[in-house]
């Protein structure tokens, strides 16, 4: 990917079949954007410079020597195979199963298209197709090759979208001229190109969720239908309060163990939980929260050691743990209120996902499964109604005590 230099249309082959599939495109009316990281991060680069006109033989961002150029497909489906071909290009179309149909009463079988791959002469047009989400975001699913396919047709390994399902937010897009040719792009390109290094996406497990469901029926009592309706409320409350502050959470400890082993919250749960990097820590969080009808119930240990928030809303408790990176692990803390004991809990390194719960778009550890081992034991598929965070959770270390002299500032009760 090496764009020094300036390139010649006349000379360069990319540039021409990109312009033959704009033009193939443009005849159908197919709602199509850039999304090549190469391509929209050399823009990114120039565009507090000067704007590409194009002008002349001066190719500066379609004639690089690059194998592919990469574009979103919205929600459509391509059904121009034929006119592709009659312009030279062979094509292949990638399928899979449809996330969106899949749910508690079992998977459709439902196949639709996810990828699309154009080649002509040795450049590649790879397609992406999204998919609406009902986070209210972006969906593509992950390039998986079918037995049958030619392997060989182009580096599938080398391609930027695919190796994981992604999900991103719709974004705004507007016309650019680029090296001549009329493409539409996202508006805010940096904010896309930082979304591509975040974008990994982990699907509810509903097959494992079906399986606990069999062994233990779900709850359907009113008071289990209550809660879980004022946890949902709550949880996208919260997400609509920390993505304003630009404050990256993940769900945490009960909230999370629902997730991952029942696609559902734990209706004898009683809280909300989150975790937030302590990195990501300000105190802004407090004050959104607050003026956003949810008070400050207790806010424990301070923003070097075990910070701990907890807000009120009806009937359910939001807790938010603060994670502490150490060199080999993480850890949040604990405080309890009469003696000043304090408490750790250890967690292996994680990196964040996105998934879907409860129609939000929100993060959870990539590898859940480690972390929940951490915090539930091995035997975290077996539901255990009474919980002391104490004693309970197997990962649990007790880590000092607080100095009377700090009592004020480290556990304040509202």
């Amino acid at each position: 990917s090496d764009f020094k230099g300036s390139y010649s249309m006349e000379e360069s082959v990319h540039w021409k079949v990109v312009k033959k599939f704009l033009g193939l495109v443009s005849v159908h009316n197919i709602p199509l954007y850039l999304i090549d990281p190469l391509v929209l991060g050399r823009m990114n680069e120039n565009s507090h410079h000067e704007e590409s006109t194009g002008s002349g033989l001066n190719c500066k961002y379609l004639c690089a020597p690059r194998e592919f150029t990469t574009f979103a497909l919205l929600d459509k489906f391509w059904k121009n195979e034929k006119d592709a071909e009659e312009e030279g290009f062979q094509w292949m179309e990638l399928s899979g199963k449809d996330p969106r149909l899949a749910g508690m009463d079992g998977l459709s079988g439902t196949e639709i298209p996810l990828h699309y791959i154009f080649k002509l002469q040795n450049h590649a047009i790879h397609l992406v197709v999204f998919y609406e989400r009902s986070g209210n975001f972006l969906w593509h699913g992950q390039l998986r090759l079918k037995q049958n396919a030619d392997k060989k047709f182009v580096h599938f390994r080398k391609l930027h979208f695919g190796r994981y399902p992604g999900a991103y937010n719709r974004p705004e897009l507007h016309l650019a001229s680029i090296d001549g040719l009329e493409i539409r792009v996202p508006k805010e390109i940096a904010n896309f190109l930082e979304e591509v290094s975040h974008s990994r996406f982990v699907e509810c497990r509903y097959k494992e969720a079906r399986t606990f469901y069999q062994v233990y029926p779900e709850d359907t009592s009113q008071d289990a239908m209550e809660f879980k309706k004022k946890a949902k409320d709550l949880l996208h409350q919260a997400a609509k309060i920390l993505n304003r502050q630009e404050v990256p959470f993940w769900l945490s400890s009960g909230t999370c163990l629902g997730w991952f082993r029942q696609c559902n919250i734990i209706p004898y749960s009683k809280d909300v939980d989150l975790g937030i990097l302590i990195k990501d820590y300000k105190v802004d969080i407090i004050t959104a929260f607050q003026q956003a009808g949810l008070p400050l119930k207790h806010k424990f240990g301070k923003e070097d050691d075990s910070l701990e928030l907890s807000f009120q809303s009806t009937g359910v408790k939001l807790d938010v743990f603060f994670f502490y990176e150490e060199d080999d692990y993480m850890w949040n803390g604990g405080t309890q209120v009469k003696t000043g004991k304090k408490f750790k809990y250890i967690f292996p390194k994680f990196a964040l996902c996105w998934t879907e719960f409860l129609e939000l778009k929100v993060r959870v550890p990539c590898k859940t499964l480690p972390y929940v081992e951490a915090n539930y034991g091995k035997n975290w598929e077996i539901p255990v109604t009474s919980w002391d965070w104490k004693s309970s959770p197997a990962n649990v270390q007790e880590n000092g005590i607080w100095p009377l002299g700090d009592w004020d500032e480290v556990i304040q009760i509202h």
